[in-house]
């Protein structure tokens, strides 16, 4: 019998600087740091996607760096109303209401052509349809019970990314199908922050919307190192990649399980409903953090074999893997 869902809202990463992971001294080391190099640092956090967010900016000039926190947040704001199932008022919400969506935000089409289209490379192992396990297993889960058969069953004849039709003026779904983006919108959220920096002439920088993006170097002009969380105890680093610019994507078991072994949790295989038991976590850097964002989650279905194939075939790339024990 499973116990109750359980969310653990720690952190995945943490990004430091060349300083060390203890010596670092959180923001305050930050703004000495960046004061000696003569440049204005920022930081600002906030909510969203249903988790914190937070974005670090320094800069020449104090009045550029403000605006250019201001259009970061904007940035993550345009892609919450597109396609964040944690607003209901959401384009990705009334489509799934509806069945239905003219005239869809150029976010949800980006968001879900590349959804799309991971599916077919990955033959289904990433979907964007499995939405409709989320109620048959929170539900489950509030029971302290794992679905049974028949529900499941029920549940995944609702599945299948051939179930979407996309235009550029119009998004269709099948009757019954609903779409989640939660495996793609943070990464994809921080690459358009990252742009919103980039066209305020912001060049030092990191952004966490849920997942991780690093532009430049600390303030004291030496590579960001980004540290991994270990899976079995959040709080402590397990890994560290330096140096670390662009972006990185982390799934894992432990941030949402239905059961306390963590054998249940939130990224579902499409084929049988239930979790993949290969992993505990995977870690992808990439290019953009919408790549970095699908490719890890894709890589928690897959396993560590395919998954590494599946990373190989994406310039830029690379994966680290985690397993159950």
């Amino acid at each position: 019998m499973s116990a109750p869902m359980r969310f653990t809202p720690g952190r995945r990463r943490i990004l430091v600087g060349a300083a060390g992971l203890a010596g670092l001294g959180g923001i305050a080391a930050f703004r000495v740091s960046a004061a000696s190099q003569g440049l204005a640092l920022r930081s600002r956090a906030g909510l969203a996607f249903g988790t914190t967010v937070a974005l670090t900016v320094a800069g020449s000039d104090q009045s550029t760096v403000e605006a250019a926190l201001g259009e970061g947040f904007a940035a993550m704001r345009a892609v919450e109303a597109a396609a964040s199932l944690f607003r209901s008022d959401s384009a990705l919400a009334r489509l799934n209401r509806d069945g239905v969506l003219e005239a869809p935000d150029p976010h949800l089409l980006t968001l879900l052509r590349f959804a799309l289209a991971l599916s077919a490379e990955t033959g289904g192992a990433f979907d964007p349809t499995v939405q409709p396990l989320w109620p048959v297993w929170t539900q489950a889960a509030a029971r302290g019970e794992r679905p049974g058969f028949d529900v499941l069953r029920a549940a995944l004849a609702r599945i299948g990314w051939r179930r979407v039709q996309v235009g550029t003026d119009r998004i269709v779904l099948e009757p019954g199908t609903a779409l989640t983006l939660n495996a793609l919108i943070q990464g994809y959220a921080a690459d358009r922050v990252m742009a919103a920096l980039r066209a305020r002439g912001v060049a030092d920088a990191f952004v966490d919307t849920g997942e991780i993006g690093a532009a430049g170097a600390h303030p004291d002009g030496t590579p960001w190192r980004l540290g991994l969380a270990d899976p079995r105890h959040p709080g402590a680093v397990a890994d560290v990649i330096a140096p670390f610019t662009g972006f990185a994507a982390t799934s894992g078991d432990y941030n949402m399980s239905f059961s306390d072994d963590r054998a249940d949790h939130h990224i579902f295989d499409p084929a049988t409903g239930r979790s993949p038991g290969f992993l505990s976590s995977v870690t992808v850097t990439a290019p953009t953090g919408l790549v970095a964002d699908g490719l890890s989650t894709a890589c928690m279905v897959l396993g560590r074999e395919r998954g590494a194939a599946l990373v190989a075939a994406h310039p830029g790339c690379a994966v680290r893997f985690t397993g159950k024990d």
